[in-house]
């Protein structure tokens, strides 16, 4: 049991450079009609064409916890739980935290989550595809984070 665990957690982790590589070279890339609605001005619609990665990324997940399950390959299944804790950790941060999509955490003083905010809106200066910069989502440089009042 500690072992699917640890392959759930270790999981959780590489996502932050799965995400990072699917941000900078598919969002960014061949993908972008997808994603571009995201980096746009935001009008009436509650729902954007870049919502479409929630499925890309649910399929795989719910298939490996699914298949774990059918056929006793329980890491397999770890992945996939992995995967699903990674998404659920990307709504929180991405859709409430930063973007407010719903006003749960409007007024946060914690450094950690500042700084992931102000990253993401450097992310956001850019409008077009190229020269983006801060691709990652639950690690992010330093630099960013607000300084200490000491």
């Amino acid at each position: 049991m500690l072992v699917l665990i640890a392959i759930s957690l270790g999981t959780f982790l590489c996502m932050e450079a799965v995400t990072w590589c699917t941000h900078k070279f598919v969002m960014h890339g061949f993908l972008w009609l997808l994603h571009e609605d995201h980096h746009q001005p935001k009008y009436e619609n509650v729902f954007e064409k870049n919502d479409l990665f929630f499925i890309i990324f649910a399929l795989p997940s719910s298939l490996s916890i699914f298949y774990g399950f059918d056929t006793g390959v329980h890491y397999i299944s770890a992945i996939g739980f992995g995967v699903m804790l990674y998404g659920l950790a990307y709504f929180l941060i991405h859709d409430v935290l930063i973007h407010q999509r719903f006003k749960w955490f409007k007024k946060t003083k914690n450094r950690y989550l500042l700084g992931l905010r102000r990253a993401h809106k450097v992310h956001h200066k850019k409008l077009m595809k190229q020269d983006g910069e801060c691709f990652g989502m639950l690690f992010v440089p330093f630099k960013y984070y607000p300084k200490s009042k000491r």
